[in-house]
């Protein structure tokens, strides 16, 4: 097999090439058909994130079932899945036995704890991957496994918002837009200032309004959710809700959040962070993405292609996302 491997902060991914590996007791093999890139992706190999190296990173995956170890149930061989960021949950500590596996105290993270998709093939726990809809193709289903799970806990986590605030308008947000609008709310995007390409692409979608992230929506937001990496959001998006709102922090890592007047959070407005998903969060928004008939915009690259599509995400020339295909 052949990978994208991370040694350090510092040191571009370089290929290597490793022996098959072969999955163990309760897990896959999985020939990567494709695999998306994350913003967590780019949180790894700027050190904000620090995990074991070296590492490879990626945790939007698609492909197919290559090799089963033992014990694996529910899968065959050449059945198309998805690997997600959760790659692993104990199962028994309080967070597991509570139904809130994405808070596990010794969880493993696909593309940051153990290796990931910039690869030609994985190792998976079998419990941990999902079937894909038809309706996706390899390229059209990786970000949904990212952006779109994650993205979905965020979206369920804002409440019922029928006008809704999406800060930062990448990967994440043109799907749960799309999700927004398909059951009737009032989507409005906010994006970097002077961003025109990324406001056209957010009203090309059907977004309500569209405007940079220092500007005033046309009304009250119900509830805002913040997919950039940018602190300084949370009170800006605090001062946009209506009182009883809520503003979702969506990322896994976001420099630090200013100070504010109390009276920006007075009136029993929130601020709520979003950790990781839960494979019934997976279950639940992958048939809801095939039914509402999301259409993921992407762009895909050759994996060597991998530190050039980092660069590009770290510069915010994205529209929607780049998927690497092996």
């Amino acid at each position: 097999m052949h990978a994208m491997q991370f040694d350090g902060v510092g040191h571009p991914l370089h290929r290597v090439e490793r022996p098959l590996p072969q999955p163990g007791p309760g897990e896959i093999r999985v020939a990567i058909r494709a695999c998306g890139v994350c913003r967590t992706d780019l949180h790894v190999v700027e050190g904000d994130l620090q995990g074991p190296l070296p590492i490879v990173p990626g945790h939007e995956i698609v492909g197919l079932v290559d090799e089963l170890g033992p014990d694996v149930i529910g899968f065959t061989k050449g059945q198309r899945v998805g690997v997600p960021w959760l790659g692993h949950a104990c199962g028994h500590c309080r967070y597991c036995a509570e139904g809130r596996e994405n808070l596990c105290d010794a969880p493993l993270f696909t593309g940051f704890t153990r290796d990931g998709g910039y690869a030609s093939h994985a190792i998976a726990d079998a419990r941990f991957c999902f079937p894909l809809p038809v309706a996706f193709d390899d390229a059209h289903a990786a970000p949904l496994l990212c952006a779109g799970l994650i993205g979905y806990r965020a979206y369920r986590l804002a409440g019922h918002a029928p006008v809704l605030g999406l800060y930062g308008f990448g990967a994440a947000a043109h799907i749960l837009a799309q999700v927004a609008l398909w059951q009737g709310r009032q989507v409005f995007a906010f994006t970097r200032s002077g961003d025109a390409a990324a406001q056209d692409f957010a009203r090309a979608l059907g977004c309500h309004w569209a405007g940079s992230s220092d500007e005033s929506p046309p009304e009250p937001l119900d509830a805002a959710i913040i997919f950039a990496a940018a602190g300084e959001l949370v009170p800006r998006a605090l001062r946009e809700v209506r009182k009883g709102g809520r503003v979702v922090c969506a990322g896994i890592h976001m420099s630090d959040i200013p100070g504010f007047p109390y009276a920006d959070l007075w009136e029993e407005r929130q601020i709520i962070s979003v950790a990781n998903l839960t494979r019934a969060d997976g279950e639940e928004f992958l048939a809801l993405a095939a039914e509402a008939g999301v259409r993921t915009h992407v762009e895909v690259l050759p994996l060597a292609s991998a530190n050039t599509a980092l660069a590009r995400l770290r510069e915010g020339e994205v529209e929607g996302a780049l998927v690497l295909v092996p």
